[in-house]
C-alpha cells in the first residue's frame, strides 16, 4: 500500500496490550491498578481523567479485549439520550456492554442521568473519557458509581520512544528512511500527546518523501503545522490564537468573523464552557455598562450551554457572539478597576474615613467610629453628599462614562447629584 492512502499513524501504531502501552506506569504497569484488576477479572465502571492523547480510549480498548466483551463508543460531542437509551437497550439483549463514552463531561444533567441505573444494574459497565475536572463536570450520583483514575502527559523519554516506533514501523512497512535530525520541536508542538505526536510526523513524512528518504528537522515540522488543514489544538498556541481572534472579532463588533472563528472552535473540539466564560469576560470587559444586558444574556448563555451540551449549545453560543458583537462597547468598568488597583498600590491600605466605618459595639461609638454618617434613604431621591473615600483621595475619579447611550444617561445622572465632583 502506498504510505499516503494507509491509515492515520497514530491508529496504526495503537497499543494492542498492557506491554505495549507507554506511560501511565500506576495504572498499567506490573503493579498498576487497572491492571491488577483485569487480571482479578474485577470490572468496573472507571471515569479516566487525563489530557489528549494520554492513552484514555486505547486503555479502554485494552480492557474490553481483556475481558471479550461487548464494546460501544459514544462521543459525548454528537451522541445524546437516545443514543444511549440504544445501548442499553442492546445490552439488555446480548448481556453487559462496555460503554465508552469520549469526553463524558459534555454530556449534560439528564444525559448523564440515562446512565445511572444500567451502570447501578451492572447492565453496562461505564468507561468515561474526560480532559475536565470529573469532580466538577459529572454529576455526583453517577460519579459515585464509578472509580476515577487520573492519567498524565506523557514525559519526554517515552515520547523519545514513540518516535523510534514510528521510524521503525515506517521503515519495515514502506521502506521508508526516516532520519530524525532533530526532534526539540516535534517534542515541544506535541507536548505531552502520543496521538499528536504520530500525526504531526505521519503528515511530515507524506509532504516530504524524496527517493524514499525524510530527514526530519525542528523547520520541518514547524513547517508541517503550518501547512496542516483545518488545524485546532485545545491546549497549544493555535488554541489562544484563536479564541483572541473570537474575542477580538466580538469587540471590533464584526459578527461574521465572530461567528467564523467560534465555527473554528467548535470544529476543533473545544468545551463550550470555555467559550462561554470568555464571553462573559467579555461582556464587562469590552460592554460594560453601555449596555447592561450584554452580561445577563453572556451569562444566561454559560448556564444553558451547562444544561443542554452539545450540539445544541452551538445555536446559543452563535446567538451569544452576535448580540455580543453587535452591542455597543466601552471598556470604562475595566479602566476604572484598573486604575483603582494602581492606586490602592500606590498609596496602600489607607484608613476607612470615621463616619462610614462600623461601630457594633459602645467603644467604637465612643472612637468616633460612624459619627456623622448620613442615611441616604433619610434624604431627597435616597441621596446625600458625603465623602467616601479616603481623605488622602477624595477628589479622585476612577470611572469615567464612554460616549454611548446608556453612558451619557448615567454622565448626566452623576454631574446632576455629585454637582462639580463628577465634571467629566
Amino acid at each position: 500500500m502506498n504510505y499516503i492512502n494507509k491509515k492515520p499513524l497514530a491508529e496504526l501504531l495503537r497499543p494492542q496490550n498492557f506491554d505495549d502501552f507507554l506511560g501511565q506506569e500506576h495504572l498499567t504497569g506490573q503493579n498498576g491498578i487497572i491492571r491488577k484488576m483485569v487480571a482479578q477479572k474485577a470490572l468496573q465502571s472507571i471515569i479516566l481523567w487525563g489530557p489528549p492523547g494520554s492513552g484514555k480510549t486505547t486503555l479502554a480498548m485494552i480492557i474490553t479485549e481483556a475481558f471479550s466483551m461487548n464494546f460501544a463508543v459514544l462521543s459525548a460531542v454528537t451522541s445524546g439520550v437516545k443514543d444511549v437509551r440504544n445501548v442499553i437497550d442492546s445490552a439488555k439483549l446480548k448481556g453487559n456492554i462496555v460503554l465508552f463514552i469520549d469526553e463524558i463531561h459534555r454530556f449534560n444533567k439528564s444525559q448523564q442521568d440515562s446512565l445511572l441505573s444500567a451502570v447501578e444494574k451492572g447492565i453496562i459497565t461505564l468507561i468515561g473519557a474526560t480532559i475536565e475536572n470529573p469532580s466538577f463536570e459529572v454529576i455526583s450520583p453517577l460519579l459515585s458509581r464509578c472509580l476515577v483514575y487520573v492519567l498524565k502527559p506523557l514525559e519526554e523519554h517515552l515520547m523519545d520512544k514513540l518516535i523510534e516506533r514510528a521510524v521503525s514501523y515506517v521503515f519495515e512497512n514502506y521502506k521508508i528512511e526516516v532520519e530524525i535530525a532533530e526532534k526539540d520541536a516535534l517534542i515541544r508542538l506535541s507536548d505531552g500527546d502520543a496521538r499528536k505526536l504520530y500525526n504531526i510526523l505521519d503528515i511530515a513524512i507524506m509532504s516530504n518523501i524524496s527517493d524514499n528518504k525524510v530527514v526530519v528537522t525542528n523547520q520541518l515540522i514547524k513547517d508541517t503545522i503550518m501547512l496542516e488543514g483545518v488545524k485546532y489544538d485545545k491546549g497549544g498556541e493555535y488554541h489562544y490564537d484563536i479564541i483572541s481572534a473570537f474575542i477580538k472579532s466580538i469587540r471590533g463588533s464584526d459578527p461574521n468573523a465572530a461567528v467564523y472563528w467560534l465555527a473554528r472552535m467548535i470544529s476543533g473540539g473545544e468545551d463550550p464552557l470555555f467559550i462561554a466564560r470568555r464571553m462573559i469576560i467579555l461582556a464587562s470587559e469590552d460592554i460594560g455598562n453601555a449596555n447592561p444586558n450584554a452580561l445577563l444574556l453572556a451569562t444566561s448563555c454559560f448556564d444553558a450551554v451547562h444544561k443542554i451540551g452539545m450540539p445544541e449549545s452551538k445555536i446559543v453560543l452563535s446567538q451569544t457572539a452576535i448580540y455580543l458583537a453587535c452591542s455597543q462597547k466601552s471598556n470604562a468598568s475595566y479602566l476604572a478597576i484598573e486604575q483603582a488597583l494602581d492606586m490602592v498600590k500606590k498609596t496602600g491600605n489607607l484608613p476607612v474615613p470615621l463616619h462610614i466605618r462600623n461601630a457594633p459595639t459602645k467603644l467604637m461609638k465612643e472612637l468616633n467610629y460612624g459619627k456623622d454618617y448620613k442615611y441616604s434613604h433619610d434624604f431627597e431621591n435616597n441621596f446625600v453628599a458625603q465623602d467616601y473615600l479616603p481623605e488622602k483621595i477624595k477628589n479622585e475619579i476612577f470611572y469615567n462614562p464612554q460616549q454611548n447611550n446608556k453612558e451619557n444617561e448615567i454622565r448626566r445622572k452623576l454631574k446632576k447629584m455629585w454637582k462639580g465632583k463628577y465634571d467629566y
